[in-house]
């Protein structure tokens, strides 16, 4: 038996004995990688350990200690408490409007996961407040964040059209942009009227209705705790802005401009501006470390290790090549999407479309398949599966639950990642590959 299917063979075996064994599976995915890497793959502990993902512990750390400062000092509250103004009360829209903020504002060139983490912590704040199901808000940010990527000037359109150029393939960037915006938003809708979207509309009738019958206006975002939003939820003291809650909004401002504008590694801003808030305001901070998602980031931190293993050792390399041996170009296209798919579900989005796109090189050549739409397929498959709580976006939503639900949350995420994981390259490849117009 290959290395390669041993390590395969293993990495199932994490997950079937962390879902039936009550036991972090990222602490698992560590000692397999360990075992793995030093006896299967014969490489030194050293290497092994340098597939820890650091800046995704520095992104987890600093963004949730960030903003456990900001729910104990009532911004938070003071910034969920504006989105229901700004939504005049209705709290179906919410959903939408997180999707298209963190649309555009990766859509303008930001990173998809500093656009979650900046996004995430006040989305899922309003979702704990109002009874939206938390699974479905993290759904609408996560893939409105992936949508806006794919831009000409996003991160994963100019990789994906840079990839295509440098190989001489044709393209497309509209048809990329708009096909990625497509799908996103279609899973973004399936999760809002599976979770819960319909209940929310209903909501806001029947609180329209009641604002309407007690001589109110229907669009000032009042209502029952049963039906929409009340403004007088919160007391007076927490809707006021004391020097704490404006420097902290100072503070986030300058992780967004930092981050979106600047370029500047969003995990280390945030852990600066939330160490300086600790210094001014000591009695504000205590505790905060201890509201980190450690549990978070030892689960997708060992994930991730072992899979970085197996790109370093070629295991991913060697699927595709396999792939490439397949006869029928429309099946070894197939399979390569879904290989993005899984792959990406684990990994990095931004490596995987920079890899996989030239292993569908051959099958191109052949004029058996369309090549914009391949390209298109493969790219969206590779994205959408950015909500498994194993990504960095998906991580940064299980982080930002609340700390009751989280299990549950994540439980949720990777029962939703690893469905889009198998669905979304299926409908990809019978609408974009099967019908071959997009050559």
């Amino acid at each position: 038996m290959s290395a390669e299917v041993i390590a395969l063979i293993v990495l199932v075996l994490v997950f079937l004995i962390a879902t039936i064994r009550s036991i972090n599976m990222g602490a698992l995915a560590l000692v397999a990688a360990f075992i793995v890497g030093t006896t299967v793959f014969g490489v030194e502990v050293g290497d092994v350990i340098g597939g820890f993902p650091g800046n995704l512990f520095v992104i987890l750390v600093g963004v949730t200690y960030l903003f456990a400062l900001a729910k104990t000092n009532g911004t938070v509250d003071w910034i969920v408490h504006r989105a229901v103004v700004a939504v005049r009360g209705r709290v179906a829209l919410m959903p939408w409007v997180m999707f298209l903020v963190c649309a555009a504002i990766t859509a303008i060139g930001a990173a998809s996961p500093a656009a979650v983490a900046i996004v995430a912590p006040v989305a899922m704040g309003f979702a704990a407040r109002y009874r939206i199901n938390p699974v479905m808000m993290g759904m609408m940010v996560v893939q409105g964040a992936t949508a806006g990527s794919f831009s000409p000037i996003g991160i994963f359109g100019a990789i994906t059209n840079g990839v295509v150029d440098q190989n001489h393939l044709a393209g497309s960037p509209a048809v990329l942009f708009g096909g990625a915006l497509a799908a996103c938003a279609l899973i973004g809708l399936v999760s809002f009227v599976s979770l819960g979207g319909r209940e929310l509309v209903q909501r806001d009738r029947e609180s329209a209705r009641a604002a309407v019958a007690a001589g109110v206006p229907a669009s000032g975002g009042g209502g029952s705790a049963d039906g929409g939003v009340q403004d007088d939820v919160l007391d007076e003291s927490a809707l006021r802005l004391d020097a704490q809650r404006t420097l902290t909004l100072v503070g986030l401002l300058v992780l967004a401009v930092g981050a979106l504008v600047f370029d500047l590694d969003i995990g280390f801003l945030a852990l600066a501006v939330a160490v300086v808030l600790t210094l001014i305001f000591p009695s504000a901070a205590r505790g905060a470390v201890d509201k980190i998602s450690w549990g978070t980031v030892l689960l997708v931190g060992g994930i991730v290790t072992y899979v970085t293993l197996l790109q370093d050792q070629g295991t991913v390399k060697w699927l595709g090549d396999g792939v490439a041996q397949v006869g029928a170009p429309l099946l070894a296209a197939f399979l390569i999407c879904l290989i993005g798919a899984v792959v990406s579900a684990f990994a990095s989005t931004t490596g995987i479309l920079g890899a996989l796109i030239p292993l569908a090189v051959p099958f191109l050549q052949t004029g058996q398949v369309g090549t914009i739409g391949l390209i298109t397929a493969l790219a969206i498959s590779s994205s959408v599966v950015d909500c498994s709580p194993f990504s960095t976006n998906g991580a940064l939503i299980v982080a930002n639950s609340e700390v009751a639900i989280r299990d549950d949350v994540f439980r949720r995420l990777m029962t939703w990642g690893m469905t889009i994981m198998v669905v979304a390259p299926l409908v990809c490849w019978l609408v974009l590959v099967v019908p071959g117009g997009l050559s």
